[in-house]
C-alpha cells in the first residue's frame, strides 16, 4: 500500500519524533511504500495567503500554491498523521496544511445547487491518527474530540466511501512514564503490522 506520513511536531527529540520513526519503520517493514511529510523539518508555510484564498475554488489555480502536497495525496492509498494533540485540537501547523493541501478539484468535488460535496480522494482507502493528549480519554470525550472528529469524519468524507479508520492516542501525556511511552509505541507497531 502507497502510505503517506504526515508528522507535525516542532521538537525533533520529542516523543511524537520517537512515535513518528516507530509509524515509518513498521509500515516499511510490512511493505508498505512510504512517504513522509515532516512539516516542520521542510518549513511548510501553513498560511493561507489573501490570492491563494481568492483562488481556493478555482480548480486549475488552486493547484499552483503547493503542489508536491497535492501530488502526494493523490499518490496515497493511506494518509496517516502523527501529531500532537493541542487544546483539544490539531496543532496549527497541520491544520494549515490541511485547508492549503485539501483543494477543491483535489480532495473533493462543489457540485452545483444543492447536492453535496462529493469526495474526490478515491485513491485513499484509509485515514487514520496516531496522536499524544495530555488530558486523560474520559476528558477527550467529555469536549468531544474535535481532533479525531476533523481527521475521521471531515478527512475521510474525502475519500473512498469505504475507506477505514485508524486511532491510536497515548492519553495523559504529561504525567506519563517511560514504561506507558515503551508501552504505546510497542502498541503502535503491532497495529500497523496488521495493515
Amino acid at each position: 500500500m502507497k502510505v503517506l506520513v504526515v508528522y507535525s511536531h516542532p521538537v525533533p527529540e520529542s516523543f511524537c519524533a520517537a512515535l513518528r520513526d516507530t509509524v515509518v519503520d513498521a509500515l516499511k517493514a510490512k511493505g508498505h511504500d512510504v512517504r513522509l511529510t515532516d512539516l516542520y523539518a521542510e518549513n511548510f508555510d501553513p498560511r493561507l495567503g489573501c490570492q491563494e484564498r481568492r483562488d481556493y475554488h478555482t480548480e486549475g489555480k488552486n493547484l499552483t500554491y503547493v503542489p508536491e502536497h497535492i501530488a502526494n495525496i493523490q499518490w496515497a492509498e493511506a494518509l496517516i498523521f502523527v501529531f500532537p494533540t493541542w487544546w483539544y485540537g490539531l496543532p496549527a501547523m497541520l491544520k494549515g496544511w490541511l485547508d492549503r493541501v485539501f483543494v477543491p478539484g483535489v480532495s473533493f468535488t462543489m457540485p452545483k445547487g444543492q447536492m453535496p460535496i462529493m469526495p474526490a480522494l478515491t485513491n485513499v482507502k484509509l485515514v487514520g491518527g496516531i496522536t499524544t493528549c495530555g488530558s486523560p480519554w474520559w476528558w477527550m470525550k467529555i469536549v468531544g474530540e474535535p481532533h479525531r472528529r476533523t481527521l475521521l469524519r471531515g478527512i475521510r468524507g474525502s475519500c473512498h466511501p469505504r475507506c477505514k479508520t485508524l486511532w491510536m492516542a497515548h492519553y495523559r501525556m504529561d504525567s506519563s512514564t517511560p514504561e506507558s511511552r515503551k508501552s504505546y509505541l510497542a502498541l503502535v507497531r503491532e497495529r500497523l503490522s496488521r495493515l
